[in-house]
C-alpha cells in the first residue's frame, strides 16, 4: 500500500511514544490513574487546581527529558527520506518526531507541544527549556503580564486548535495511505481522521498493540508494537524501492 502511494500520512498516538519511556496516560499506573484531569475552565478559575496541573507537568516534562526517539520514530523519519511521508499527524506532544529528524513542515500536533510554555493571557510563547528553572521552583509560574503560563497542549475542556485541525482534515481527505501508529482512536476528532481517509478512498492500516474501532474498515491490522512494525514496514519498502531501481 505505501510502495504504490503518492501522498502517505501517517498518525501517531500515545502508543509509538511509550517505548521512548513516556507513560500512555490513559494506561494503569499512566498520569491519569493518579491524577485527576484539571479541564481548562477549572485551570482559568482555580488556584488549586492550576497547582494540580503543574504537578503533573513537572512529572511529564521530568520523563520527556529522559526520553529518545526510538525505531518507531525513527522508521517514520526514514519514511519522509525515502520520500514516501507527506504528511504526519499526531496526537502526541512530546515532540520526538522532531528529535528523530522529521521536517516540522510535515508535522500537524494536534493536540499541541510541551515544547513551548504560552501565557493564557498574552499568548506570548517561550521555549519551554529556557523556564524550567522556574517551572520547578513556582508552584504556578507567571508571565510578565501577570497570566497564567501553561504549556501549548490542548487541555480537557479547550477548544481544538483550529489551524493544525483543518489541515490534519485536509491531509486525511487528500491522502491515498494513510497508517495509524499506536494509537487507541478514542479521542475525538482526531480519532476522525482515519475515518476520513478510508470514506475518500484512501488505504487504511492500523498499527496498535490493542483493538481500536476503526480495525473492522482498516485493510489491514497490525496488533504489534510500534518499533518492531514499522522496522519491518520501512525495511521491506526499501527492499521494494531497490528492485524497483
Amino acid at each position: 500500500m505505501i510502495a504504490d502511494a503518492q501522498r502517505v500520512v501517517v498518525f501517531t498516538g500515545a502508543g509509538i511514544s511509550t517505548e521512548s519511556g513516556i507513560p500512555d496516560f490513559r494506561s494503569p499506573g499512566g498520569v491519569w490513574s493518579r491524577y485527576k484531569p484539571v479541564m481548562y475552565q477549572e485551570f482559568l478559575s482555580d488556584h488549586e487546581a492550576r497547582k494540580r496541573y503543574w504537578i503533573y507537568k513537572r512529572e511529564f516534562y521530568d520523563n520527556m527529558a529522559a526520553s529518545k526517539p526510538n525505531a518507531a520514530h525513527r522508521a517514520v523519519a526514514e519514511l519522509e527520506t525515502l520520500g514516501k511521508l507527506w504528511f504526519l499527524i499526531t496526537q502526541n506532544i512530546d515532540g520526538l518526531h522532531q528529535d528523530a529528524g522529521n521536517s516540522t513542515d510535515k508535522i500537524i500536533e494536534l493536540h499541541g507541544t510541551n515544547r513551548w510554555i504560552e501565557c493564557v493571557s498574552c499568548g506570548a510563547r517561550s521555549w519551554a527549556e529556557d523556564l524550567m528553572p522556574r517551572i520547578r521552583n513556582e508552584a504556578v509560574p507567571q508571565c510578565e503580564c501577570g497570566g497564567w503560563l501553561k504549556p501549548a497542549t490542548i487541555s480537557f475542556g479547550q477548544a481544538m486548535p483550529v489551524r493544525e485541525t483543518n489541515a490534519a482534515q485536509q491531509a486525511a481527505s487528500a491522502c491515498d495511505a494513510f497508517l495509524v501508529v499506536g494509537s487507541s482512536l478514542q479521542v475525538h476528532p482526531a480519532a476522525s481522521m482515519p475515518l476520513i481517509a478510508k470514506q475518500s478512498g484512501a488505504g487504511l492500516a492500523i498499527v496498535n498493540l490493542e483493538p481500536t474501532p476503526l480495525d473492522r474498515i482498516a485493510d489491514t491490522v497490525w496488533s504489534e508494537s510500534a518499533g518492531a512494525a514499522l522496522t519491518a514496514i520501512v525495511r521491506e519498502l526499501k527492499s521494494r524501492m531497490a528492485g524497483a531501481n
